[in-house]
């Protein structure tokens, strides 16, 4: 069979992301053993903008933003914007088509009637995608994540994200006047009683602006947006299937970040950080946090919990969260489910909610 260059790179980036989930340990390989890939330590300090760029010692990592967002008539809507950073061996950072960096982008927009999503694959070493930290900017072939304001120093007081695939494109101004979100212990978290972590700050006090264009058709929108910073060379213990994870914008100015990570053998384990609504974040423990899935709904022959109950006993929340829409699936190469929630019970709000492993 006869295959064009183009379609050798796509295959071989394919297999660099889904091809570690066939076979390797973990959700998507990521309960591999790091091998000779830098490890995640505790008491490493955290440090900025340089924190924002791209760590090439370690095996993955992400830049993952999501927006709740409504239009002029309350009609509300969800974006995401993500991209992977793969390494596929360890090593010093090699140039042009020797690079060892594989890179994966998805992107999506969600109404409560549909849920579109595209995703698109690079190679390191050539400018078709890459980070740098000051000033910051994420990119992947025409899509982008910048930071607009020179004077913050590379930082992300004001920036720009933007993305387009098959029926929608959107275009955002995203603004910040709070301090970044270090989570776990100044940023060291724990995914196991193993001890397995990841490096993981956030950006949950965006506000955002600009344009969604769905079927041709443009829509102005506003409102909040949520950056995720993570990187590991073995976030998972071998035996962890995948995870359910929620950032969540409370109506009383708080946030709240939590996880749950499933096990084959073991009960789940949950984390998270609530953050006041000046940027203070307070570590949630395991065992602080009840998760309980309220209802499954069948999507792609899958069960998936799209309707949750939450508890935080000490911060005196107990709430539910619902889905704008259920169909919110991601049919990329390694597949999962994420979308916008809506939050009703001792506290409102909405968010959204990431579903992998099932």
């Amino acid at each position: 069979m006869n295959v064009r260059p183009s379609q050798s790179i796509a295959a071989a980036l394919l297999l660099a992301f889904a091809g570690l989930g066939a076979h390797a340990e973990g959700f998507a390989g990521l309960g591999r053993d790091a091998g000779n890939f830098a490890e995640v330590v505790p008491g490493r300090k955290l440090m900025f903008p340089a924190d924002l760029g791209a760590h090439p010692d370690f095996r993955i990592e992400w830049w993952y933003l999501t927006a709740n967002l409504n239009d002029d008539a309350g009609n509300a809507y969800g974006v995401q914007w993500t991209l992977f950073r793969q390494s596929i061996e360890p090593g010093s950072e090699r140039q042009g088509w020797d690079n060892q960096q594989v890179w994966m982008a998805h992107a999506a927009v969600t109404s409560a009637d549909e849920h579109l999503a595209s995703e698109t694959l690079a190679r390191g070493g050539i400018g078709q995608a890459g980070v740098t930290a000051a000033p910051f900017r994420a990119w992947i072939d025409n899509w982008s994540f910048v930071s607009t304001d020179i004077a913050a120093s590379g930082g992300l007081s004001r920036s720009k994200v933007s993305a387009s695939g098959a029926n929608f494109s959107y275009e955002l101004n995203l603004a910040v006047d709070r301090p970044l979100v270090e989570h776990g212990e100044q940023g060291f978290s724990v995914k196991s009683d193993r001890g397995q972590a990841s490096y993981y700050y956030s950006q949950p006090f965006f506000t955002a602006e600009g344009l969604l264009t769905i079927h041709g058709r443009p829509v102005r929108v506003a409102g909040q947006a949520w950056m995720d910073r993570e990187w590991s060379s073995r976030p998972l213990a071998a035996d962890q299937k995948g995870w359910d994870w929620f950032s969540l914008h409370l109506s009383s100015g708080e946030k709240l970040m939590i996880f749950r990570l499933r096990s084959e053998k073991d009960k789940p384990f949950t984390a998270g950080t609530w953050i006041s609504a000046d940027g203070t974040p307070k570590a949630l423990q395991p065992g602080a946090i009840v998760m309980r899935p309220l209802s499954d709904s069948v999507i792609r022959d899958r069960k998936i919990p799209t309707a949750w109950q939450i508890e935080v006993k000490s911060r005196g929340l107990d709430i539910q969260t619902a889905a704008l829409n259920k169909d919110s699936w991601m049919a990329t190469s390694i597949p999962y489910w994420e979308g916008p929630v809506r939050i009703a019970g001792s506290h409102e709000g909405r968010g959204y909610l990431e579903l992998t492993g099932y």
